[in-house]
């Protein structure tokens, strides 16, 4: 099951990326999102007792919703709805979130129960090996290096071998055939989705009607967030700060999310770590057509993909987000009604793990404080209806 998952996985996301490379001509890699992985696995399964057939039957049904409110351009006037300032708060909470992430990976920033984080241990080899590459890589991009990120993580990898931190395995471990799909593909359960846990059928379809929403909701901002996030960083936007190519990336993300889920994997995303390869220069599709050949070569070469350690790739995280936090000096602190959502907006991505909260924490106190203050014409009519949607998100829906 797992090998299945694993094959599941690198093809879905292979096809996500190819569309975006091909179709929407932009350099951005799609995957099965961490936190959907979560929320399909602990509330649509532990918690809400779904199979996991009838929930990945749940995400095709978002899938193809997507697809639906993408091709009636729905989700293209939501990214036109967010106000400039929210954009650019959305690029800087990004880079703090994925700052954080490397923190947390390389051992920098650990969980304290009094403290909610604290600082790691800096004698265990993990820290020091982290801390080793984000010093290479910080060296190297300052002074302008092509490939500095690359280099950087490869060095890291190296210099973990003799540290024990890196993993050398032989050679005729390296490559192998993909596992089957058998296990997971076409493993859907729709009629089931009727009658789970034997609640009845207007309880199961309000059940599942809340499951459905939830995907959707964090699917489209974590998308959207990303997208509208590094394509602002990169200066990949229009005039009026939407991402080139907007709809055609959206639906990328839809299509992809259909198909996985027929292949046995969860909600597909756009992935903030595109950011790395955006940060190198990736402007163009070829960018993503190359990551999308990578995603099938590892199921080729899964044992070379465990090689490189977490720390390894850490300082990269750091780096980026370091480069994505420049978006911050964009934004107008001079008005609190504008400064107070973008803040919200960059603080609540890295402190809750989520792109799609922080944005949600933006459109939610953007409306507030503008009608506090009379300037109502200020809010984009659809901005009311997100806040709406995502008070009941977060009071209603499952978590």
């Amino acid at each position: 099951m797992v090998a299945s998952v694993f094959a599941a996985t690198c093809i879905s996301a292979a096809l996500g990326t190819f569309i975006m490379g091909f179709y929407a001509n932009l350099p951005f890699a799609q995957a099965p999102g961490m936190g959907l992985n979560a929320f399909f696995a602990f509330s649509v399964c532990l918690t809400l007792g779904y199979t996991w057939q009838q929930g990945l039957a749940a995400i095709l049904i978002s899938g193809i919703l997507f697809i639906i409110i993408t091709l009636t351009s729905i989700r293209e006037k939501i990214v036109d709805s967010i106000p400039r300032n929210l954009k650019f708060a959305i690029s800087a909470g990004i880079g703090l979130f994925i700052a954080l992430l490397g923190f947390k990976s390389g051992g920098i920033i650990v969980a304290n129960s009094a403290t909610l984080v604290s600082f790691g241990d800096f004698t265990k080899p993990n820290v020091i090996l982290t801390l080793i590459g984000v010093t290479i890589t910080a060296i190297l991009m300052a002074r302008g290096v092509k490939a500095a990120i690359l280099i950087g993580i490869l060095a890291t990898t190296i210099i973990g071998i003799p540290m024990g931190i890196t993993n050398v395995i032989p050679l005729s471990a390296l490559v192998s055939m993909p596992p089957s799909l058998a296990p997971t593909f076409l493993k859907l359960d729709l009629p089931g989705l009727l009658n789970a846990s034997g609640t009845g059928i207007f309880s199961s379809i309000l059940n599942i009607f809340m499951v459905i929403i939830s995907f959707s909701l964090v699917d489209m901002f974590d998308t959207i967030g990303t997208l509208v996030g590094t394509a602002q960083k990169a200066n990949m936007v229009d005039e009026n700060g939407r991402p080139r190519n907007l709809n055609k990336a959206l639906m990328a993300d839809a299509v992809a999310t259909s198909v996985g889920a027929l292949l046995g994997t969860s909600t597909v995303t756009t992935y903030v770590e595109s950011t790395a390869g955006v940060s190198q220069g990736g402007r163009t599709g070829l960018t993503s057509v190359v990551t999308g050949i990578m995603f099938l070569l590892a199921m080729f070469f899964s044992g070379l993909v465990g090689i490189v350690p977490a720390e390894a790739t850490a300082p990269a995280l750091i780096i980026v987000g370091v480069l994505m936090m420049g978006a911050v000096t964009n934004i107008d602190f001079s008005d609190f009604t504008e400064a107070l959502p973008a803040f919200f907006t960059i603080s609540i991505m890295p402190f809750t793990s989520s792109i799609a909260n922080g944005i949600a924490a933006g459109l939610i106190f953007y409306p507030i404080v503008k009608l506090a203050t009379g300037r109502r014409k200020e809010i984009h009519p659809i901005v009311y209806i997100l806040a709406i949607l995502f008070i009941i998100r977060f009071t209603i829906l499952p978590k």
